[in-house]
């Protein structure tokens, strides 16, 4: 009984898969083709079937199918020789085999584009520190002699990109970054001299950052497959060029009194002699440096529209450093004693105290982690 039910179900199969591959396989039956009247069009396409009633041969329809590359077999016209056609646009990544073309060409880039992209800064890696903090006298001018951090509100960087895909992998592009609303930190911890630091405060020091970079990305489906049903396409970049950082002019300033009496007190100074000084001001001129900047970059591509899409990106920028132009101009308030010998016995000087100082910059890495998204149009 048990063989009988198998044999059943075995006569089943075999008896509809003519129909299935029929359904699943287009295939050329000529003698049917021929009992209902339908004639190839060889002048244009070989193989298109059209709804002139005619006669034809077997002889014919296995020429037309062997001139479009599809030949049929003479000795069995039911059975079509030569290897499908595989699912999606590349023959080579079996992975992409379990998604229709359509969903594949829908993702796909191709020609040129145009794109723009705005992001938010999770993260400004970076500081300022005084090179000069080895100079002799190196204390006289404020500054940032231990680690000062970058202070960041909120950045939203930019780019604008021009590229084109080169195959259905990777595309290629040019692109314009820039970066703003950093700054020099609020704080900064300067030298005493006696090897001491002191609180000083900072005033200026904005950040942009303006980048040209070369970027290659590469689409990374044929190892991991589409995302989210087909929607989603993940990819990988990274871009490599030129990063112009540009620091502004900053203020430093030091409100601590310097005793410049080794101690002795007002009393053993001669009168007009220097007894202390106060309110150290140390103004930085900016400047601009040519870095060599370099990103990484990892996200997901989906489709809008045909032509229009939308990358949604995680991305590290290493911009290089920032540093000044090496000018420091510092300015103090000295008091000088009066003669008299009591400890009070001092006065501010009437004059304003200045120097100069060249070739002293400060500098720092900068770095960003963000997000965003970036709009393309292919043309």
């Amino acid at each position: 009984m048990k063989k009988t039910k198998f044999l059943a179900v075995l006569t089943g199969i075999v008896s509809m898969s003519p129909f299935v591959a029929d359904a699943a396989y287009p295939v050329y039956n000529p003698q049917q083709m021929a009992r209902q009247g339908y004639v190839i069009n060889t002048a244009q396409y070989p193989t298109q079937i059209t709804g002139q009633k005619t006669n034809i041969t077997s002889q014919q329809l296995v020429a037309a199918s062997a001139a479009n590359g599809r030949p049929i077999s003479a000795t069995n016209p039911n059975r079509i020789t030569g290897a499908l056609p595989r699912v999606g646009s590349s023959a080579t990544n079996a992975g992409r085999q379990y998604y229709q073309s359509a969903d594949y060409d829908r993702l796909a880039d191709s020609g040129l584009y145009i794109g723009l992209s705005a992001g938010y800064s999770m993260m400004v890696n970076g500081s300022m520190s005084a090179d000069y903090a080895g100079e002799d006298n190196a204390f006289f001018a404020p500054g940032s002699f231990r680690v000062s951090d970058f202070k960041s509100d909120t950045v939203i960087p930019f780019q604008i990109s021009v590229g084109a895909a080169i195959n259905s992998d990777i595309r290629v592009d040019f692109s314009f970054l820039r970066y703003s609303n950093i700054s020099y930190a609020v704080n900064a911890q300067t030298s005493q001299g006696d090897g001491n630091y002191t609180d000083a405060k900072v005033s200026g020091g904005a950040i942009t950052s303006n980048s040209t970079m070369l970027n290659v990305y590469y689409n990374i489906d044929s190892f991991t497959g589409y995302v989210a049903g087909g929607s989603l396409r993940p990819y990988v970049g990274a871009g490599v060029g030129i990063s112009l950082n540009t620091i502004s002019d900053y203020v430093v300033f030091d409100n601590s009194f310097y005793d410049e009496t080794d101690g002795l007190g007002p009393g053993s100074v001669p009168s007009g002699g220097l007894t202390g000084i106060s309110d150290v001001y140390g103004y930085h001129n900016g400047g601009t440096t040519e870095q060599l900047a370099f990103a990484l970059e990892g996200g997901v591509t989906t489709s809008m529209s045909e032509g229009l899409k939308l990358d949604f990106f995680v991305r590290y920028a290493n911009l290089g450093k920032v540093k000044t132009s090496g000018s420091i101009v510092v300015s103090q308030t000295e008091w000088l004693s009066d003669g008299s010998g009591y400890d009070d016995g001092e006065y501010e000087a009437p004059y304003d105290s200045v120097f100069h100082y060249t070739n002293w910059t400060e500098s720092g890495r900068l770095s960003t982690l963000d997000v965003g998204v970036r709009l393309r149009l292919e043309f």
